[in-house]
């Protein structure tokens, strides 16, 4: 039989959730691009509809091409952008499919028959996409980061500036870095949560 597994300790899990915060002031300092690889290698082994894997990542360090990509966001989300140290847009790939071959060999003809739907491909590549997003920011704030997730951009105008080539389309930016070393007036408050018995039936 197999071996079961060890469940995660509550110091852990604390890090992870209940004691972590949306973030948007980071304190001083560069962060290591090896941190976001490293996360990536860990958040990829998680499940997406028949390994297709859609989820794309641009990397942008303070500079001319993020002051563009800036340029295109709304509100106050610029300003919390220029001030972090490091931003990721977040996309798909809307010709994931083209990798079926290789990320889902056991069914053959997959390339083909998703070619041809194209609807039913963005959505299931934006659901996926999304649900990677999630494991990846979990998997950053496990190697010592704090992130700052946003959507209040104009999506097409960063795909404008840094997806030209690739055809990949914009979700939403993190800003990842480390948060101040106390609370600050410029975080959010924690907001309430639903608990178990408000969001869930037992059958």
């Amino acid at each position: 039989m197999p071996t079961a597994t060890a469940a995660v300790d509550r110091e852990t899990m604390h890090q992870l959730f209940e004691g972590r915060h949306t973030t948007n002031l980071f304190s001083e300092g560069a962060v290591d691009l090896a941190l976001i690889h490293q996360a990536y290698e860990d958040a990829r082994w998680a499940p997406t509809s028949m390994n297709c894997q859609p989820m794309r990542l641009t990397v942008l360090n303070p500079g001319k091409r993020r002051d563009a990509v800036v340029e295109h966001f709304k509100g106050d989300n610029g300003k919390k952008t220029s001030a972090a140290p490091m931003t990721v847009v977040l996309a798909y790939d809307p010709n994931w499919h083209e990798h079926m071959p290789t990320l889902y060999p056991q069914v053959e003809g997959l390339r083909e028959k998703f070619a041809e739907r194209v609807e039913f491909r963005e959505k299931m590549g934006r659901d996926n996409a999304f649900l990677q997003a999630g494991y990846f920011i979990v998997a950053l704030r496990a190697h010592g980061l704090d992130v700052g997730p946003m959507a209040g951009l104009d999506a097409p105008g960063v795909d404008a500036e840094v997806h030209a080539e690739t055809g990949w389309k914009t979700l939403m930016v993190l800003n990842v870095g480390h948060g101040p070393s106390t609370d600050d007036d410029a975080q959010y408050p924690r907001g309430e949560r639903f608990d178990f018995a408000q969001i869930s039936q037992v059958l």
